[in-house]
């Protein structure tokens, strides 16, 4: 799928290196209340150091929609970044002015430095390519390192490619590996689950993974849409009803591929759309009006269960039903027990079922989990991913 050149293909010593890395972490006023998108990012920053790289870190934070705004500074990044690597870090209080261009100019080899948040410019979106061209001036080697903005095409992950020799870091690198990998040459059985509200934020994905799987899983709310094209009643559940026709031919395409397509048979439904609602457990093709499923029933979580058991390779994106609340949650926590315990090649495409996973403490016992919702969603569907394909082929 892509064969990149990577951090280690190129000669970084002495070099001014521009690294684009996904720090659009949580915020507390100033305080980083999870840094794990931080850490992610300490491998490649430490090779290019090691190495004897100058080295200009860039991200960023929020969406201060073009704006300088004190809210979305990276300035604790900077400090954290010190903290994990046990070596000052630059801050450098714009992107691509006075003070970014002086602290660059100053770098010695292995010094490390980052600037502030490059969403500050609206013309960092628009991907415009005068403000590319001064961001890699900054620099004369540009290596991305940020997934989960790789299906946008940005000035600093697409645009300064055209200014700079371009190769990606460890993590772009382990998603397209492992990502590309379970898409290109899985190992069979294929198990696919596939979660969440919406038919249609997952069309592009089910009617890619159709060609590649085994069985299909189908749980959230995007469920009962395929439910009402099988003619049941569905209560007051969630429905695209423009998607019906759809899901109707989405479900012959699997019939004709032999792909084995899992719906939910029983549901946990509720009274109306809050934690708290009157509850009900009820079979999938008679909802009562008055109440919406919100999550997959007791009998489905064991289908669901014994069909992820027998998998060597389980792509999962979306949660069953409304896993935040307690009362809803069971039906991911059955899928991600099974995911975990399957001791198949796992793949969690980031998103909600990345923190699930997380949450119940199974990270340790999948593969890997996707640093990119968006990214990894757009990966899966087969779409070209603008901040990959910029960079140079082996």
């Amino acid at each position: 799928m892509y064969n990149k050149k990577t951090v280690e293909d190129i000669e970084v010593k002495g070099k001014k290196v521009l690294a684009r890395c996904d720090f659009n972490v949580p915020l507390d006023g100033k305080t980083i209340t999870d840094a794990k998108r931080i850490r992610e990012a300490l491998p490649t920053i430490k090779y290019l150091s090691d190495n004897g790289a100058k080295v200009i870190l860039c991200s960023h934070l929020g969406r201060p929609k073009g704006e300088f705004n004190p809210k979305y500074s990276l300035a604790p990044v900077a400090e954290k970044l010190s903290e994990l690597l046990g070596k000052p870090v630059v801050f450098a209080n714009d992107v691509i002015g006075e003070d970014a261009k002086t602290k660059a100019a100053a770098l010695k080899d292995g010094d490390v430095m980052l600037i502030e948040n490059v969403r500050y410019h609206k013309e960092e979106e628009k991907n415009d390519p005068e403000f590319a061209k001064e961001l890699a001036s900054l620099a004369e080697i540009y290596v991305n390192d940020a997934f989960g903005t790789a299906h946008r095409a940005h000035a600093s992950t697409e645009g300064v490619s055209h200014y700079l020799p371009s190769v990606c870091g460890y993590l772009i690198q382990k998603e397209i590996s492992i990502m590309g990998g379970a898409l290109t040459q899985p190992k069979h059985p294929f198990v696919a689950i596939l979660g969440g509200a919406k038919v249609s934020d997952k069309i592009g994905v089910i009617n890619n993974l159709i060609e590649k799987v085994d069985t299909l899983i189908i749980g959230g709310a995007m469920a009962y849409t395929f439910h009402k094209a099988n003619n049941y009643s569905i209560g007051d559940s969630l429905c695209e009803d423009d998607k019906i026709e759809l899901a109707k031919e989405l479900m012959a395409k699997a019939k004709a591929k032999g792909v084995n397509l899992l719906l939910p048979v029983d549901n946990r439904a509720g009274d109306k759309y809050d934690p708290d609602c009157n509850f009900l457990l009820v079979n999938s093709d008679n909802i009562p009006d008055g109440y919406m499923g919100l999550d997959i029933g007791p009998a489905t979580e064991k289908i669901f269960a014994d069909a992820i058991k027998g998998a060597a390779t389980v792509i999962w994106n979306g949660p069953m039903g409304v896993s935040e609340w307690e009362k809803f949650a069971s039906g991911t926590r059955s899928v991600a027990q099974a995911v975990a315990d399957s001791g198949a090649i796992s793949i969690i495409g980031g998103g909600d079922s990345a923190a699930a996973i997380e949450k119940l403490g199974f990270a340790d016992k999948v593969t890997h989990i996707s640093t990119g919702g968006g990214a990894s969603l757009e990966f899966l569907e087969g779409l070209v991913l603008p901040g990959i394909a910029c960079l140079q082929d082996k």
